[in-house]
């Protein structure tokens, strides 16, 4: 899987079945404010997923931004965001502005980790895609 020949800008991936992550995803002035921005749903796309695992990147274990050669993952992908996001969302603005500093976002995004699982168990759904029969979300 070839993702810097597909269109040129930076691309999020992020877990679909949690809806703390669908929802900021989902915002589309998240696209507004960074040039290019393209965002998928891992969970839903078995490759894109087996692709970023064979690099070490888990998608149970944070979103993963992509930009380039550059792979971004976790803190550092949301940190990524944050800092060059320009939100008129008062939820966006709330955490761009909490996550924009790479220090706070390495010792917040434990917390969002947490939501995710705590959502997602919920919803009845594994934490790591590739575990139990919801592989994909159908």
């Amino acid at each position: 899987m070839d993702l810097s020949s597909h269109s040129p800008g930076p691309l999020l991936v992020y877990d679909g079945g949690c809806p703390f992550c669908l929802h900021f995803a989902a915002l589309s002035e998240l696209r507004g404010g960074i040039a290019g921005l393209r965002i998928r749903d891992g969970r839903g796309d078995d490759e894109l997923r087996h692709w970023l695992a064979q690099r070490g990147l888990r998608l149970a274990d944070g979103a993963v931004l992509i930009d380039g050669d550059q792979l971004l993952h976790g803190a550092e992908a949301i940190q990524w965001l944050a800092a060059r996001m320009e939100p008129s969302a008062m939820l966006l603005q709330v955490l761009a502005g909490l996550m924009k500093e790479p220090p706070r976002a390495r010792r917040l995004y434990p917390l969002l980790l947490a939501a995710r699982r705590a959502a997602l168990a919920l919803k009845g759904l594994p934490l790591d895609p590739d575990q139990g029969s919801s592989g994909g979300r159908g």
